[in-house]
């Protein structure tokens, strides 16, 4: 709770630092420092067992003055009130930076899907949208997966949104599977996001993708996606990890075998590999590290130690604030959380977009698409963070918070 707290904090300083950049009063930074809304529900589930087990859960809608709330639900025993609080903050700003027309959500279920079964997961998916389907829809509230969700949850929450309102409500909810008007290029869109933003960085620093060495910390969903996409552009992967170990070669890692055979305790030894801790393998020498484990991750400690000359935050929150000003102040340049993930949220509007039309974009497009709004994003993330001499976080906020402030301001709500 500690650190989430934090991250609450740390956010709502950066929001206020940049609502005064961009001239409004202390009302607005009042109304956006919360959630509009927050729910916290009981979900009852009948277990394999035969017994009855009641499950909490909550959905935070930070703002809906840009729009409809959008963000994931993620279904993990560690699940706060105050995590889903900072996290629907964080969609607000991914939305604004990459100019859609939402404000941010986030929704979670304190449970342990690895300790149930389908049918368990099923009923808590399906009572969770029975819980709050007061305040969620196409045109309120639209969520998606996040940690431990996937299609299949996303199915069963239509389905169950569905039957409650006598509608095939395909555009309720996004990350759905292809057949139920899921969109092409879905699962691999965050890491997507992050990868274009990568180039954008790299392009500015003059240095080819094929000259880069990487370093990745965490292999999870993210973290393997994007070091296989840069693997497969001619990037050297220099470094990776996973909670339990790190791996280093200076002369490069075959991701290739690392992600099929990422669980086999000989890996090292057969590919010639160095064990390093995770904390030296934050600080190892390359042109680029992606933090995609967990946040906090680079801070004050070892801000100054760090080596790589690009930071593209692939996790939530892995960086402090006074970490960012130490990365800043010693040249490097930070691709902050709320613009590299924003991929997924992008995408999941091209869902939303086209269930509402009911006419679906082919993977080539989708990917077009993606490039363009990522690229210009980027774009005017960096131009604040040149022309205004500011870090590239508070350049992010400040894209990202000011479409928000401007709806809120047009409605006069303050």
């Amino acid at each position: 709770m500690g650190k989430t707290s934090n991250l609450i904090s740390s956010t709502q300083s950066v929001i206020h630092e940049a609502l005064d950049m961009l001239g409004f009063d202390e009302g607005m930074y009042d109304l956006i420092k919360e959630p509009e809304r927050l729910l916290k529900v009981r979900i009852p589930v009948h277990m394999d067992d035969g017994s009855v087990k009641v499950f909490t859960g909550f959905r935070a809608q930070h703002s809906d003055a840009a729009g409809p709330t959008k963000g994931g639900i993620r279904f993990h025993p560690d699940v706060t009130e105050e995590e889903v609080i900072a996290l629907s903050m964080w969609m607000t700003l991914k939305a604004g930076i990459v100019g859609l027309p939402y404000g941010g959500g986030k929704g979670g279920v304190i449970c342990n899907p690895k300790e149930l079964s389908d049918k368990e997961l099923e009923g808590i998916s399906r009572g969770y949208v029975r819980a709050i389907s007061q305040i969620v829809g196409p045109a309120k509230d639209i969520p998606a997966p996040d940690v431990y969700t996937n299609a299949q949850v996303m199915a069963w929450m239509m389905d169950e949104y569905s039957v409650k309102h006598s509608d095939n409500a395909f555009e309720f909810i996004t990350g759905k599977p292809i057949v139920l008007g899921g969109s092409q290029g879905r699962n691999t869109a965050t890491a997507m996001g992050a990868v274009i933003c990568v180039e954008q960085a790299l392009l500015k620093r003059g240095i080819k993708i094929e000259d880069a060495r990487v370093v990745v910390q965490g292999f999870g969903n993210a973290g393997s996606f994007i070091s296989k996409i840069l693997y497969d552009k001619g990037a050297k992967i220099v470094g990776v990890s996973r909670s339990t170990r790190a791996l280093y070669n200076p002369d490069g890692i075959d991701i290739d075998y690392i992600i099929e055979h990422k669980d086999k305790v000989d890996v090292p030894k057969e590919l010639g590999l160095a064990e390093v801790t995770n904390e030296e393998l934050l600080e190892l020498e390359c042109d680029l590290l992606i933090p995609a484990a967990i946040a906090n991750q680079i801070t004050e400690e070892n801000a100054g130690r760090i080596k790589a000359g690009i930071i593209c935050e692939a996790a939530n929150g892995p960086t402090t604030q006074e970490a960012t000003a130490i990365l800043t102040e010693n040249g490097k340049l930070i691709v902050p959380d709320v613009l590299a993930s924003a991929g997924g949220v992008t995408v999941s509007y091209f869902e939303w977009v086209q269930n509402k039309q009911g006419y679906y974009w082919n993977d080539e497009e989708i990917h077009e698409l993606l490039v363009r709004k990522m690229r210009e994003s980027f774009d005017e993330v960096y131009r604040v963070h040149d022309t205004r001499r500011v870090d590239m976080r508070l350049a992010a906020y400040v894209v990202g918070i000011k479409r928000t402030a401007e709806a809120i301001r047009y409605r006069h709500w303050a």
